[in-house]
């Protein structure tokens, strides 16, 4: 029977599908107040629950130049700040068993990323604070082994865990989504996420590059994501992508958020009924 984790008075998990939204790195305090007002509201007119995820920092790049974020203190400011005046759940990602204690104390949701979802002390570090997980699914893993990492967590008695598919790599630049993985991390009994603009990056190219991503799959993608049964779609956001920092090639614009999300819960609706 699969487990419902509750993240603030989201049930993920349950038949409400729920969005995870917000810039890929935390930038400038315009565009995350714009980005943390317009999905106020489209949460609001869709009545579709929403988890405001932004990294403090992105460790993970393509080079030493490219942008990381404000790090650590000043990130989770931010976050508190979004926390604050909207009302969201926060969601952002560790790298190092240090920020654990310090993200804690400001995030409802611990996100390992998909190339350290093997780390055990990292893992276990965190599963320990008693927070939701949300384990990124590694590019290089199966996807019925997402029992290992998840298996960390447990260990540590923390069964607050959420699964998110974000494709494989094969070891070439573009990334595939195999249906196949929903079911597979369905059967593990936890919430499962789809994470389409990741799954549209090209790596290789600066993700801050125009042509580092293929932003024209993501309809598609997020239709069979949903029509395969996920429970919650993590789709990043920005108000201007083409000037995003990072991810500009893959980041949805939050404006056009609602439109993109209207026949996805319809698809959902549907899928729920005949489960």
């Amino acid at each position: 029977m699969k487990k419902i984790v509750k993240v603030g008075d989201i049930n993920c998990g349950a038949d409400e599908l729920f969005l995870i939204s917000g810039p890929c790195v935390i930038e400038d305090e315009t565009t995350m107040m714009k980005t943390a007002e317009m999905l106020k509201e489209v949460s609001a007119r869709l009545n579709i629950p929403v988890i405001f995820k932004s990294s403090f920092t992105k460790d993970n790049r393509s080079t030493v130049e490219n942008y990381q974020g404000p790090g650590l203190e000043e990130g989770l400011k931010m976050l508190q700040r979004i926390k604050e005046e909207f009302d969201f759940p926060i969601l952002s990602d560790i790298h190092f068993p240090a920020q654990v204690a310090a993200a804690a104390e400001v995030l409802d949701v611990l996100q390992i990323p998909a190339y350290l979802v093997m780390q055990t002390t990292l893992v276990t570090e965190a599963a320990k604070t008693g927070k939701v997980i949300n384990l990124k699914h590694a590019q290089f893993l199966a996807p019925d082994n997402m029992k290992l990492p998840a298996a960390k967590v447990a260990s540590e008695g923390n069964e607050n865990i959420i699964l998110t598919e974000r494709g494989y790599a094969f070891g070439y630049n573009d990334l595939v989504v195999d249906p196949r993985s929903f079911y597979h991390m369905r059967e593990l009994g936890y919430p499962t996420v789809f994470d389409v603009t990741h799954s549209v990056r090209r790596y290789g190219i600066p993700s801050a590059d125009p042509s580092g991503g293929n932003r024209e799959f993501l309809p598609v993608l997020a239709r069979a994501g949903v029509a395969a049964g996920v429970d919650g779609v993590f789709i990043e956001t920005h108000p201007e992508p083409q000037k995003a920092l990072c991810d500009a090639a893959s980041q949805l614009c939050v404006y056009d958020l609602e439109e993109f999300l209207k026949p996805i819960l319809d698809l959902h609706a549907v899928e729920v009924r005949y489960r």
